[in-house]
């Protein structure tokens, strides 16, 4: 029988953490969150200005909740072992309540890392749950329900069914409704470039009549081609040259926003996707050596990392890759209420390389374990070293600038991606007499802001400090499940709702979705945590002023709910049927509502398309589903015959280079992408489209992208790159 129980939140982590331990241990795992405020009520007494939260076990932890105090009864020493942040500390908190035990009398173990290692040295040193942690976490669900619990009826009184607010959710949503108004208001202003070419190389025009050329400077193509009227037949010599070195830093390792950014952008991974992943890695998985967790925590906002870890990455990177290669750095966040105690995400063995572990993780964990690993010994190598070259060539009338660069020293480069091409430049002289080999006027169009992605909204509200590691992916998840928005071509576009929503909190809300008010309240939830606030203080000083509003609300906001009649008799009351507006679009219902129920969908009429079924001959009509329209024959259920109502885009002159077949452009949720038109037997995909051109390096096929603002191809296979 077991001596000493270990609670832990995770099953995957406590079956690691048992592999490290012997008999005189058992390990087991709470699943999360053990107590929570009810789900079917508010969940908060309050008596003299004091928030009494009703923590209640959770249905699906009952039984979990009885195996823990059969087990608690039976141990001499109890160890919580949650994960070491607020949730981590609260679940602590609620696990010793459930077990009836005071949580200040139960040791508290944590670690940054899943290893035998780190668990050993943590039952060495325990200490105490920090209330003052638990006190942050309890402030914060309770203002999050109080919030949800009071604003959201009052959204779906006055707006339509469904719809929820919430204190980050709610400011999040107006970043992206903001964003999509400037997109909505904008308009284009038109300006123009010269460009002139010597020795076969571009230049642009940055001087004209002695006057240094703005952006804006030249507005009309009258203006432009005055311009290379007046240039095109004149002498120009070399006015200058310099030559200079410049770094390209080493890159900080990950914390939770980056990683989340940089997974969006670089393997198309959604935040919540690189989470579950990140989880994985961090609880435990099989490896050469054993079952035992391969990365640190991943809810981090520090860029702290272990001295022990730096030494072993830089020993590393001196017997592999080089010893001009290694420079111990330290980084540090400017979030200045970031955890510096906690780590950053990194690998937790630099010698367990991504190739020892190909034939153990999945294609996606090996992927972000990839990602993980280069960064980290990227952080530990010197800058990269470019030589750039600037070439001035003019006369009296105008002057034109060519840039060129080449890579000196690869740097961190070795490790972690490839810089982008050299631009190499033929031989100039100063003072050298030049011929102007051609010049053109080129048009542009200012553009608008781009749309959120959701790695560039997460970047904003880090930005602004807008909720924390642990709520990013979360919130936006919320917000597509809410219909709130819509990730299209992996940018997010607001809905219609979003607009009537955010509208209704600007004018009766403000501090709701204004996110100085909302980064404050982070900050406040900070100092509860470092115990310089008191949480019921706070809490005090937000919910008498909030409630004021919600009463408000009631009575000021006019009801958006417009239910349009549609001249039929409800079937069941005989009041008149009307349209009304729900969570998932329009329906038809009746007007007696509560009393009578009644409801049916809008029936839409099948329209007919100038196409025949290929199976039986009849009529081709569209209809709609989970994915958009589609054909289907008119002749259903006796024929299931379907197609696509815009077949994918073939290729022209490219063939998949696995099997022969065309190559087509295809859609899914996170965006655009090419695959085989033999698909599900052959499973060739790329992200960026391909081209009919082989890889200098590896002999595979192409593809054009965009990198860092540049047009190249990219191997599909060994990503090597060379600008077009």
């Amino acid at each position: 029988m077991a001596k000493k129980l270990i609670i832990v939140e995770s099953p995957a982590k406590a079956r690691t953490i048992k592999n490290f331990l012997g008999k005189d241990y058992e390990v087991i795992a709470s699943k999360g969150h053990i107590r929570d405020l009810p789900k079917t009520s508010f969940g908060i007494k309050i008596e003299d200005d004091k928030f009494i939260p009703q923590y209640r076990v959770t249905k699906d932890h009952q039984a979990i909740a009885k195996e823990l105090k059969e087990k608690a009864k039976k141990a001499d020493t109890i160890y919580i072992a949650t994960d070491e942040d607020r949730e981590g500390e609260a679940i602590g908190f609620h696990i010793a309540h459930v077990i009836g035990k005071d949580p200040d009398s139960l040791p508290r173990i944590v670690f940054h890392e899943i290893t035998k290692t780190a668990i050993k040295n943590a039952l060495k040193n325990p200490r105490k749950l920090d209330i003052n942690r638990v006190n942050a976490q309890q402030a914060r669900r309770l203002l999050d329900r109080i919030v949800g619990y009071k604003l959201s009826p009052l959204l779906n009184k006055k707006i339509q069914k469904g719809l929820s607010a919430g204190r980050v959710q709610s400011a999040a949503l107006k970043l992206v409704v903001d964003r999509e108004r400037e997109i909505r208001e904008f308009k284009p202003k038109e300006y123009w470039s010269i460009e002139g070419v010597f020795k076969k190389v571009e230049g642009s025009l940055i001087k004209y009549n002695q006057k240094k050329l703005d952006k804006f400077d030249i507005k009309t193509k009258e203006e432009a081609q005055k311009i290379v009227n007046e240039l095109k037949p004149l002498e120009y010599k070399v006015l200058k040259i310099e030559k200079k070195l410049t770094k390209t830093k080493s890159p900080a390792p990950f914390m939770t926003s980056t990683l989340q950014q940089v997974a969006s952008s670089e393997l198309g991974f959604s935040p919540k996707k690189t989470m579950q992943i990140a989880q994985k890695l961090y609880e435990g998985v099989k490896t050469p050596v054993g079952e035992m967790g391969i990365i640190t925590y991943m809810r981090t906002d520090s860029l702290n990392i272990a001295k022990e870890a730096q030494e072993a990455a830089v020993e590393f990177i001196k017997q592999n890759i080089g010893e001009s290669y290694a420079e111990p750095k330290t980084y540090t966040t400017k979030n200045q209420t970031a955890q510096e105690a906690h780590e950053a995400i990194r690998v937790v063995d630099v010698r367990l390389t991504p190739n020892d572990l190909k034939n153990y993780l999945t294609k996606d964990e090996l992927k972000l374990y990839s990602l993980i690993y280069n960064r980290f010994l990227a952080s530990q190598m010197k800058d990269a070293i470019f030589e750039t070259q600037n070439i001035y060539i003019g006369n009296e009338k105008g002057e034109f600038k060519i840039s060129g660069k080449k890579l000196v020293f690869d740097g961190f480069y070795k490790v972690y991606g490839k810089p982008s091409a050299d631009t190499l430049l033929p031989e100039f002289k100063e003072g050298e007499v030049l011929k102007l080999e051609d010049i053109k006027a080129t048009q542009h169009f200012t553009k608008p802001p781009e749309r959120y992605t959701e790695a560039s909204l997460i970047k904003k509200l880090e930005s602004l400090g807008i909720g924390r590691p642990s709520t990013y992916a979360p919130t936006i998840t919320l917000l597509q499940n809410r219909n709130y928005v819509e990730v299209k071509d992996k940018k997010l576009h607001p809905t219609e709702i979003a607009f009537n929503v955010i509208q209704t909190l600007e004018k009766h809300f403000p501090d709701i979705v204004d996110a100085g008010f909302t980064a404050n309240m982070e900050d406040m939830l900070d100092n509860i945590a470092r115990g310089n606030k008191d949480w019921q203080e706070m809490l005090k000083d937000f919910y008498h002023p909030f409630m004021q509003l919600i009463e408000k609300g009631y009575e000021e906001i006019p009801s958006q709910k417009i239910a349009k009649p549609t001249g039929e008799l409800c079937p069941e009351c005989g009041k008149p049927l009307v349209i009304r507006k729900g969570r998932f679009g329009e329906f038809i219902a009746c007007s007696g509502f509560p009393k009578c129920k009644y409801t049916r969908p809008i029936e839409e009429k099948e329209q007919k398309v100038d196409v025949k079924c290929d199976k039986c001959g009849a009529d081709m009509v569209i209809k709609k589903g989970k994915s958009g329209e589609f054909l289907a024959c008119s002749n259903y259920p006796e024929c299931k015959n379907t197609k696509p109502l815009n077949p994918p885009e073939v290729l022209e002159d490219v063939k998949c280079p696995e099997c022969g077949g065309d190559i087509v452009k295809r859609k899914s949720k996170r965006g655009e992408f090419y695959g085989c038109s033999n698909y599900p037997k052959c499973n060739f995909i790329s992200k960026y489209r391909p081209v009919n051109e082989k890889c200098d390096e590896c002999g595979y096929m192409m593809a054009k992208r965009t990198y860092r603002n540049k047009e190249v191809l990219e191997c599909i296979k060994c990503k090597a790159r060379k600008e077009i």
